[in-house]
């Protein structure tokens, strides 16, 4: 949380506020899009893509149209290579009817582009409700029944189904219709992304009760839950609540019932423009909440203004004493700029000055660009001079104090912060923030034990502290714990995306006499069976794949409750059969290597992976009692393939064949002609 506080008030910023990830995915693919749009190309959005009606009025400046379902026609059959058209699928998703359709439009018009920015929790439900339709289930979904994303959510169920906005309505349904007498049917229930947290729970009591076979889906999406505990904690905690959101979006009327529950004054505004600072004049803890779909920008405007409004620097400087003391902090009003001081106002009867030095460290800082008259400039008073009347101070004082509170407060709210790695010392690393100074213990830089730790030197890297020390003002932090905290993250972005068929580039992490286990990225492993490796027949995994080995795998079936992925890794295309069937054909010649010999024939290897049998009958024109008669292992020979079984992956050589091709034909004796009689006379 950001708290900026003055006296005994403070304003009070949730640390989960703005944008979410689906909906920061949506943005980004829309200026994207933007960015690239070649001249004349229509950019539109299928609905508001987000939930916020400022910043939708600025896409409309921008030249983004928004078009409803019955206008994708009319675009798709005007879209050309002068004016291609781009539609892009709101976070929200949309019908099943609709998504069909806009692929059928991209695939027959090439200049029709569709981009889906469906949140993956959302897509995630798709799939449950696509893999679940069956008039053997009876799907309960708990939400707003008109809201963009439950309509999308119902289109892709096949079967009896049910949309209830509360755990209320739920139970009502189940008590007074035949809807709760249905005992044939397997309930399945799922939530909206956003829905309140104790409603669901309740709707979950409710199902359990009396359905013993209920299958239960938990779709909150872990952002959402995140958001509502954070807001139900901080307006628990302050006498004034401020919720930023679009009056559309569901997620921050959520926000606003669960802090308007604790917290009687509690106001939901869009904007800045919508904010009476008045209602907060006698508050102390102020504290602001932000749905999903309200950009940063909107987020730090009425941040500003609240804390702006509870400095109040005039009040500070009429409190200051007309005689200044060693030792005292002041606020002046900066009168002179030159590039070696700031001369100032502290409204007494002496001026106050600050020397460059005392400034900043920065040798390339330059007064006269940073400061101008007017500014506030808040400093520590290092010595007064009634006689010369001026008093020297220092700004750098103030700042170490101040940024050595925003460490202790980091601290406390578990702040996410980014520094640069400093310097590699024994037993971890040195990061400077605001010139204060952070140490990392070698366990928490998340380098292996043993591993290299200058490596990080000269890195930026976010860290958390985890432990301050007031006296010598020394701080400790943890990269690891950053590190781990995103890699859940992208596990929980992995396993939302995850399919059958899908194809990963991995690194081989580790071999068992039974497989290889393969780092799909977003600490996600995988695991390819030893019969997976190979289309031959092999006992050690070593003999195809190493350890540190990048490969391209694909995925043959997955368990997310057990977090197991199986994979695969040989190919149709790689398969052994289909290359010797694509260089021979019946009658063709092949040299082959003799690899086994039996009594009845000998066994030859025409390609890695396939063997063809030559019958002892076969192998010579002249009749022999065993193969090893003319043949050794190892030995290569010429034969020609007289037979393949397609089905069971046979073939048939003959060495014979060839003997008998060669062999010249007898010519044929030709009689002495019979001598003629003479004639008679």
């Amino acid at each position: 949380m950001m708290e900026n506080t003055e006296k005994n008030r403070s304003v009070i910023l949730a640390e989960h506020a703005g944008f979410c990830f689906g909906v920061q995915r949506a943005t980004d693919r829309l200026e994207e899009a933007l960015r690239s749009a070649a001249p004349g190309e229509l950019v539109c959005t299928l609905g508001h893509l987000i939930h916020n009606e400022r910043y939708n009025e600025r896409l409309e400046k921008r030249g983004v149209r928004t078009v409803t379902d019955a206008q994708l026609a009319e675009l798709a059959a005007n879209a050309n290579g002068e004016h291609p058209v781009t539609v892009l699928i709101r976070a929200h998703g949309c019908a099943k009817e609709i998504q069909k359709e806009l692929e059928q439009y991209a695939a027959q018009n090439p200049h029709f582009r569709v981009l889906d920015c469906t949140c993956p929790y959302v897509k995630k439900i798709h799939k449950i409700a696509t893999e679940n339709s069956s008039p053997e289930n009876l799907f309960l979904l708990i939400g707003a029944k008109s809201h963009p994303e439950v309509v999308g959510i119902m289109s892709y169920f096949d079967g009896e189904k049910y949309v209830f906005s509360s755990a209320e309505e739920l139970s009502a349904a189940l008590r007074e219709t035949p809807l709760g007498k249905i005992t044939k049917k397997t309930p399945l229930m799922a939530a909206q992304t956003t829905l309140n947290l104790v409603n669901w729970e309740k709707s979950q009591q409710i199902l359990k009760n009396l359905y013993t076979n209920a299958i239960i889906f938990d779709t909150i999406c872990s952002v959402t839950e995140q958001r509502q505990n954070e807001a139900k904690r901080l307006s628990a905690l302050c006498d004034g609540m401020i919720v930023i959101g679009g009056r559309e979006s569901s997620n921050t009327a959520k926000l606003y019932q669960i802090c308007k529950a604790n917290c009687e004054n509690t106001v939901w505004i869009t904007d800045l423009a919508e904010l009476d600072v008045r209602n907060f004049a006698n508050v102390q803890k102020i504290g602001i909440v932000a749905g999903a779909s309200t950009p940063r920008k909107e987020i730090e405007e009425v941040y500003q203004t609240m804390s702006e409004m509870i400095e109040n620097f005039e009040q500070m400087l009429e409190e200051q004493c007309s005689t200044l003391n060693t030792g005292d902090v002041v606020i002046g009003t900066v009168t002179q700029v030159t590039d070696n001081e700031l001369q100032l106002d502290l409204g007494t009867s002496v001026t106050g000055y600050i020397k460059a030095d005392q400034i900043s460290d920065d040798p390339a800082l330059k007064l006269t660009e940073t400061f101008k008259k007017g500014d506030k400039v808040e400093a520590f008073v290092i010595r007064v001079s009634d006689v010369e009347g001026v008093a020297e101070l220092s700004k750098k004082r103030v700042d170490a104090d101040r940024n050595w509170q925003n460490i202790v407060a980091a601290c406390e709210e578990k702040t996410i912060l980014e520094g640069k790695v400093a310097e590699a010392v024994r037993g971890g690393v040195v990061i400077f923030v605001d010139a204060n100074r952070v140490f990392v213990p070698a366990s928490q830089t998340g380098v292996p034990k043993d591993g290299d730790l200058n490596k990080l030197v000269g890195t930026t890297v976010k860290f958390r502290v985890i432990e301050v020390k007031p006296q010598g003002k020394k701080a400790i932090g943890s990269i690891r714990q950053v590190l781990r905290e995103e890699k859940r993250a992208q596990a929980t972005e992995f396993w939302s995306t995850i399919e059958v068929g899908k194809t990963y580039e991995g690194t081989v992490r580790s071999l068992t006499s039974y497989g290889a286990f393969v780092d799909l990225g977003s600490g996600v492993d995988g695991m390819v069976h030893v019969s997976e490796l190979s289309w031959k027949r092999i006992s050690d995994p070593s003999k195809i794949v190493s350890v540190g080995d990048k490969i391209t795998v694909f995925v043959k079936s997955f368990d997310p409750e057990k977090k197991r992925i199986s994979l695969g890794y040989k190919t149709e295309a790689d398969n052994p059969w289909n290359i010797f069937k694509a260089r021979y054909a019946v009658d063709d010649v092949a040299t082959v290597k003799i690899v086994n010999i039996q009594p009845f024939g000998a066994f030859a290897e025409i390609i890695d992976g396939v063997d063809g049998l030559i019958h002892v009958s076969r192998i010579s024109t002249k009749r022999i009692a065993n193969p090893r008669e003319v043949l050794e292992v190892g030995q290569t020979v010429d034969a020609k393939i007289v037979d393949i079984d397609d089905e069971n992956h046979k073939v048939s050589l003959s060495i014979r064949a060839l003997m008998e091709e060669e062999e010249p034909e007898e010519p044929a004796t030709e009689e002495a002609p019979a001598e003629e009689a003479p004639a008679e006379e």
